[in-house]
């Protein structure tokens, strides 16, 4: 079993990877861009807008490396015509470029940073046009920043900090290098200095089929995020500007309550009821708890949700109506506090569970039908043994294994919340919280749960096949 388990686990390396490869792709691919929201609703239709609000998508775009290609890095193909039509669009000179290629235009050229730097260069030097040369010279004293090192990270080596000091002291000197159009005796001294600059730095962009190679590969968002994700480093909120795993712990004392309480209460009763109902098949008991299961089963929980709500919280006031616990919580005693997360749980796990309930309990009487009817149950009854002995310790025991196929999803259903669920009793778990983060593109937030969730997915999966050997002696991994 060691073997096998060995096994199964070096396999989980390439399948997670995998899953986290494709998690990124749909996410990075989806339509719509992650802090969009930080540009006014005037500057989402316009590409004029204002410098101030650029800057800062900017720097959120860097910040987050959301200004890197997905997969694949081929900007230092970069050439000096691609720089001029994408200045060309941003200008709109014959006023008939639709709004969003010019949005498009502007993205464009933030996001090719540095890459773009000598193809701005020869933009300023041979353009015909002045606004194009003017808007040339801007890019530059943007693009052509170095970016400081670990420059949102909190470690920094004394040698990095000098290091920062010079290049922050290098940026704050090319950054006023641009001139507007028509202004003859500023534009040829921008351009004298811009001229000097590129004669001393333009080895930075002398690739060499090595550098390709890794800017290629490596120079991505893919690449940076699994960089992070090597060092457990799963990124910063989008939103809050928190870590990310930071929150999800934060989260995790609501869903595993609600989940952890919610399965403890499931098979609980669904085993029992389940062995009763296949022992009584086709009695009229049977029939009607078949019928009361069904009926369960087709309640949505948000309609159960609320019906509870106005039965037991509004009418009858027995249970709180919404949240975790009280206000006051922090002023209560151990017990009392825990008597009061009773009382705000309640209402959530019923609605959590019943579902559950009606589905494993068919589980568990389907699975020990198909072991009831064996030979070696017919034999045990016929060395005159107990109905309870052979229902219990043999047949149960084998007729399990499909709840034990089930029990893979339980340690992904500890961290992925109910959404509803918590939405209507405004429990700030896990679920709200993915909802949250998906409405508002919050990638790490996203990437960090669903790739908790694959792992424990994975772990649960081979809990649930080893499980078979101690049910059935049969199951070998041998």
């Amino acid at each position: 079993m060691l073997k096998y388990a060995l096994k199964r686990i070096l396999l989980m390396i390439p399948t997670f990877f995998a899953i986290s490869f494709l998690i990124f792709v749909l996410l990075n691919f989806a339509p719509g861009n992650p802090g969009a929201q930080m540009l006014s609703a005037e500057g989402s239709q316009n590409a004029q807008t204002s410098g101030d609000q650029r800057e800062a998508y900017r720097i959120f775009k860097e910040q987050f490396n959301l200004d890197k290609p997905i997969l694949w890095n081929d900007r230092y193909n970069l050439e000096g015509t691609d720089i001029e039509e994408t200045l060309v669009t941003i200008l709109n000179l014959d006023k008939n470029i639709p709004p969003q290629d010019r949005i498009d235009a502007q993205d464009r050229i933030e996001n090719w940073g540095r890459y773009a730097v000598p193809g701005l260069i020869e933009t300023l030097m041979n353009s015909n046009t002045v606004e194009v040369r003017a808007l040339a010279s801007e890019r530059l004293a943007i693009n052509a920043k170095k970016r400081l090192i670990g420059q949102y990270s909190k470690d920094i080596s004394p040698e990095d900090k000098l290091s920062n000091k010079e290049i922050a002291k290098e940026n704050n000197r090319i950054k006023k290098w641009f001139f507007s159009a028509g202004d003859t005796s500023a534009e040829a001294e921008i351009t004298a200095k811009w001229s000097d600059w590129w004669k001393t730095n333009q080895d930075d962009w002398a690739y060499t089929s090595s550098d390709k190679f890794g800017i290629l590969l490596f120079d991505t968002r893919f690449a940076k995020y699994w960089y992070n994700l090597l060092r457990l480093d799963f990124g910063i909120s989008h939103l809050d500007k928190k870590p990310v795993l930071e929150t999800v712990f934060s989260k995790l004392k609501y869903s595993i309550t609600l989940a952890v309480s919610s399965v403890f209460l499931v098979y609980l009763m669904s085993l029992p009821l389940g062995i009763w109902s296949a022992v009584n098949q086709n009695t009229v008991k049977d029939r009607v708890i078949t019928a009361i299961l069904f009926m369960l089963y087709s309640l949505p929980s948000y309609f159960t949700a609320v019906i509870l709500l106005n039965l037991f919280s509004v009418q009858w006031e027995i249970f709180p109506s919404i949240g975790f616990e009280s206000m006051e919580a922090d002023q209560m005693t151990t017990i009392q506090y825990i008597w009061d997360v009773i009382k705000h749980v309640t209402l959530p796990i019923v609605c959590m569970s019943y579902g559950s309930l009606a589905a494993l309990s068919r589980y568990a009487r389907t699975g020990l039908l198909d072991v009831i009817r064996a030979d070696y149950i017919r034999t045990a009854r016929a060395k005159g043994l107990p109905e309870g002995i052979v229902i219990i310790k043999h047949a149960a025991r084998n007729g399990m294994i499909p709840i034990l196929t089930l029990m893979a999803t339980l340690l992904p259903a500890l961290i992925g919340g109910s959404v509803i669920i918590e939405v209507i009793f405004g429990i700030p778990g896990m679920g709200s919280y993915i909802f949250e983060s998906i409405t508002l593109r919050d990638y790490n937030a996203v990437m960090a749960v669903l790739l908790i969730s694959s792992t424990l997915t994975l772990i649960g999966m081979l809990l649930s096949d080893l499980s078979y050997a101690l049910v059935d002696p049969r199951i070998t991994f041998d």
